[in-house]
């Protein structure tokens, strides 16, 4: 037990196992890492994923398997994209959810995000057993879960889960700047940049901005406009 620790914690600086395997050997065999990639954002969904590592083979192989994964935040698009392909192939199963733009305004970011962390979940095959979580619990989940703060820096299934679900959403975002390009959404994915708050000005909301988000908000009721006048 105490090697399998000692390997689950060996890379420095980078996500380790050490919460994976003090699950598995409590005989939790499919444990799951979730996160999200796009609560922030003033357009676009919110987009969950979820990943079970093969838990069953040695710390040190999947540690080798999986070289490189770490939070998103972290990473080059190209780095992001190579691991996606990594995540995608060696893992045991991967799981997505969406949270439209709809179902953020009717329910808030947080519940939204639940909401597709829970598709995320029934996306995967064989069902987990158990979760990790980036600084968020399920409450309308039953199974053994912990809330690890900077999970996505710390733990290398949530790091992973970090990684598929900002590269499916960066993906959703290309396709919506195709539709909508002059709001530029493939470069700033729908973040409240500069440019993107002035193209909000310029061109008005889209279908796709989330309307409870403030910034929009204000422009629905003109006073973005306002505030930047007195601004100038």
């Amino acid at each position: 037990m105490l090697q399998r620790k000692l390997v689950a914690t060996s890379r420095k600086d980078c996500p380790t196992l050490l919460e994976e395997m003090a699950l598995f050997e409590q005989g939790y065999c499919f444990v799951a890492g979730l996160d999200e990639a796009g609560r922030g954002c003033l357009a676009g969904p919110v987009v969950a994923a979820a990943v079970l590592l093969p838990l069953h083979e040695p710390p040190g192989d999947i540690l080798e398997r999986f070289a490189g994964v770490n939070d998103s935040k972290q990473l080059t698009a190209p780095m992001r994209a190579r691991l996606y392909d990594t995540i995608m192939r060696e893992a045991v199963a991967v799981g997505v959810g969406i949270g439209s733009v709809t179902l953020i305004d009717e329910r808030n970011i947080l519940q939204a995000t639940k909401w597709a962390m829970c598709t995320a979940l029934q996306e995967l095959s064989p069902q987990p057993q158990a979760l990790l979580l980036d600084a968020l619990l399920l409450s309308n989940i039953t199974l053994p879960q912990r809330s690890i703060i900077k999970g996505d820096a710390r733990c290398l299934s949530i790091a992973a889960a970090s990684i598929v679900a900002k590269v499916t959403r960066d993906r959703l975002m290309r396709q919506l700047h195709d539709a909508y390009p002059a709001y530029g959404f493939a470069q700033h994915k729908g973040y409240g940049s500069a440019a993107h708050l002035a193209a909000l000005q310029k061109y008005g909301v889209t279908p796709h901005h989330r309307r409870s988000f403030k910034p929009v908000r204000e422009m629905l009721f003109g006073l973005f406009s306002d505030a930047a006048e007195k601004d100038s």
